[in-house]
């Protein structure tokens, strides 16, 4: 099912002021595949003269007809001639393409890996500066070479671009619109299989049955996302065993460097480079204690970033033998089983995502964090949700998140919330601010209480 085009709309609005410019402009989106940059590449071209094209694994000669086709669409009998160079065939554009003309080459590294002169190209004509002005956008899943364009002072394009727009997922307040989500508790329950990418959306949105979904899409070996972890490694990495096996062990709950380390049989030092990369790829986060110094890698915890990866190392990695046996019915009740207290994970980390982003309490909060180690007892201690005010220091907001809650609970739920943050070392003469999250159970308005539908809010 195709969705209505979501959000987004700080960046179109700058990609729409991109293609209006007087001058030359280069535009590069960024991102993961399947989280919207084509999307919202065709939405910003809309009603412009644009050529676009996505880039195959194909030669170069192949590339250019495509690309020539295109074109023909703009400049009457352009793709009746065979350019032999990108050279001759964007000398013949830049002069008669119409004023405010777009090109747009979509999967650009398939464009770059058959043809490596063409970033050069690009460049030369960019920096030409013609009057009319003709545009170029260029999009790729590939974030290493994509930002490696542009980022890298050796790069050809390096500092051509006006606007680098990197596409992370959508928010959880779309999920309603997406997915026809009827409460908080089938909204969060989504977040925490599909996370924030639109295209997996449009393909649970095809099936009534949520649980229905999960087997077809991702159980089933044949399922159009049974194998994308993969798919999303290769997209970015040379090398993806040690990367997909870091994944796995994170997934099953191996969050510490020196126990992923000896599960590897392999010394720490040897996973800082891999595990930085995971993080710059939005696939992996590393957490430190709330006000801890973030340098500390001794208080480091590792774990999946993104919801979907979550769920499928989770469930579906340790399942892949089974799996490939037709036992899909089997791993189903499996995942139904021991939902809640996946799904108890994915709320955390939506209601702490949620206290900087919306004026909760009616106040701002910084960013924030979990707080985690030894209480002024020396027992063990954990809090969910730890936010320093924004604008006063002294202040600290302090939550628990609850999937399920009663109102007659509350009020103990409140009580031991409070013990624990008078025995948090890290709060001690601090004002803190105790709320529960809780997502199902608990209406708007209760004393003391946040409820789901403030966390997971329809976007207007």
């Amino acid at each position: 099912m195709r969705l209505p085009f979501l959000g987004r709309e700080r960046e179109i609005a700058r990609l729409i002021r991109a293609f209006g410019s007087g001058e030359e402009t280069l535009v590069v989106l960024v991102g993961r595949r399947r989280v919207g940059k084509s999307r919202l590449l065709t939405e910003a071209l809309a009603g412009l003269p644009a050529v676009y094209v996505v880039g195959d694994e194909q030669d170069a000669p192949l590339h250019r007809a495509a690309v020539a086709r295109e074109m023909a669409a703009l400049v009457r009998g352009f793709d009746a001639v065979l350019y032999p160079t990108w050279d001759a065939l964007l000398d013949r554009w830049w002069s008669a393409a119409p004023a405010g003309a777009v090109l747009a080459l979509d999967e650009f590294q398939a464009f770059a890996s058959a043809s490596p002169e063409l970033p050069s190209v690009l460049q030369r004509w960019i920096d030409r500066r013609a009057s009319p002005a003709r545009h170029v956008a260029l999009c790729g899943s590939s974030q290493r070479m994509m930002s490696g364009l542009v980022l890298d002072a050796s790069a050809p394009l390096y500092g051509r671009a006006r606007e680098i727009l990197r596409l992370g997922p959508l928010e959880v307040e779309y999920l309603p619109t997406a997915l026809g989500a009827s409460s908080p508790l089938a909204t969060a329950s989504a977040w925490a299989t599909w996370g924030g990418i639109p295209r997996y959306w449009e393909l649970a949105a095809d099936f009534t049955d949520p649980w229905a979904a999960v087997a077809d899409l991702v159980l089933d070996p044949s399922g159009v996302l049974h194998h994308e972890p993969r798919r999303l490694l290769l997209d970015d990495l040379r090398e993806t065993a040690r990367a997909a096996s870091i994944l796995a062990l994170v997934g099953q709950g191996c969050g510490r460097m020196s126990e992923i380390a000896r599960r590897l049989g392999q010394p720490a030092t040897s996973l800082t480079r891999p595990l930085a990369r995971l993080q710059d790829l939005g696939l992996l986060r590393r957490e430190v204690p709330w006000g801890a110094d973030p340098r500390s890698a001794k208080q480091s915890l590792y774990g999946i970033a993104d919801p979907f990866l979550a769920f499928w190392y989770r469930f579906v990695d340790p399942a892949r033998s089974r799996l490939a046996a037709g036992q899909v019915e089997g791993v189903l009740a499996e995942v139904r089983a021991h939902w809640p207290t996946f799904l108890g994970g994915a709320w955390e980390a939506l209601a702490r995502d949620a206290v900087a982003r919306r004026a909760l309490v009616g106040e701002s909060w910084l960013p924030a964090g979990r707080w985690w180690g030894a209480g002024l007892d020396r027992k063990p201690l954990e809090l969910d949700l730890v936010a320093r005010h924004a604008t006063d220091p002294g202040r600290v907001l302090v939550g628990e998140a609850k999937v399920h809650a009663t109102p007659a609970e509350v009020p103990r739920l409140l009580a031991d919330l409070a013990d624990r943050a008078a025995r948090c070392p890290a709060l001690r003469g601090i004002a803190t601010d105790l709320r529960l999250f809780v997502l199902d159970g608990v209406s708007a308005g209760t004393e003391g209480v946040v409820a789901g539908g403030e966390v997971v809010e329809m976007a207007e």
